[in-house]
């Protein structure tokens, strides 16, 4: 699945619940939605605290895939084309070296 086509499905579900209602209890901002993001992103290391692995990889994947669902709602609500910005991020780090002494 292209994430074109997750943005869709993210918006349709994001108007089923109301949400870009004016009088949403969950205004769909940026900053609402970046500090739902790090939210979500904290939840991951609670899987990992103390292990190596998560123990439950389900639970784990849910999580992941909040960030994932809130990445592209950030994307949507700032008018950002993430696919572009994605390629354009790895062409960047492409060129980039790590681990490397100067």
């Amino acid at each position: 699945m292209s994430i074109g086509k997750l943005t869709q499905d993210m918006n349709e579900f994001v108007q089923s619940k109301g949400w870009y209602d004016v009088d949403s209890k969950r205004p769909q901002t940026v900053r609402n939605l970046t500090v739902s993001l790090s939210i979500e992103a904290a939840e991951l290391l609670e899987h990992v605290q103390w292990r190596e692995q998560p123990r439950d990889v389900a639970a784990f994947a849910d999580e992941l895939a909040d960030v994932l669902l809130y990445t592209l709602q950030i994307a949507h609500v700032s008018g950002i084309d993430l696919e572009a910005a994605v390629q354009k991020k790895l062409a960047i780090n492409r060129q980039r070296t790590w681990d490397q002494n100067p």
